[in-house]
């Protein structure tokens, strides 16, 4: 993986609660004034119009490509016309605007090689996808007894020991 700017996965089984983790994580490390960028990979159809808007009648006419900015925000769409071909992360970050990101966090892509935390909820089985991924540098878990195994445990709960953990990582990325 190619970047000037770190990138840290977030890869588990879904139902883990990997978008929920980022929405705590990311207010608190904006408090710590760490800009962050996110890539979220969706493994079904997903829409981000509304029928009836402007911009899905567009779409829906033919546009292959379509921009919709305005003073706050802009969003590109892309259509795919082959269905089966799955997004790689490189090319997507090479989109991203880095100029004032500090960070790059990753929904998914779990296997990419990259590094990553691996989720886990203790009611869903002990974590497995490290056993097969060496750029899983650590898991987070709601059940923090480490095994000889398994790389470095963070609570999952325990946010501002997880938001340490990553400036961690910032810090090793840019040394």
């Amino acid at each position: 993986m190619r970047s000037a700017i770190p990138v840290l996965g977030f890869a588990a089984f879904s139902g883990t609660g990997k978008t929920t983790l980022l929405t705590k994580l990311i207010p608190a490390l904006k408090n710590k004034e760490i800009h962050v960028a996110v890539i979220k990979h969706a493994h079904h159809n997903f829409d981000i119009d509304k029928p009836g808007k402007d911009s899905y009648q567009i779409r829906e006419a033919g546009a292959e490509e379509i921009i919709i900015a305005s003073a706050k925000m802009m969003a590109l769409m892309r259509k795919h016309h082959d269905g089966l071909i799955e997004p790689e992360l490189q090319p997507l970050i090479q989109r991203l605007d880095t100029s004032n990101i500090d960070l790059i966090l990753v929904e998914g892509f779990k296997h990419e090689n990259f590094p990553k935390i691996e989720l886990n909820r203790a009611e869903l089985g002990p974590p497995t996808l490290f056993k097969e991924d060496p750029h899983i540098i650590a898991i987070a878990s709601d059940k923090t007894d480490s095994h000889a195994d398994m790389p470095l445990v963070l609570d999952i709960n325990n946010i501002p020991a997880m938001v340490e953990f990553i400036e961690q990582f910032i810090f090793s990325w840019n040394s």
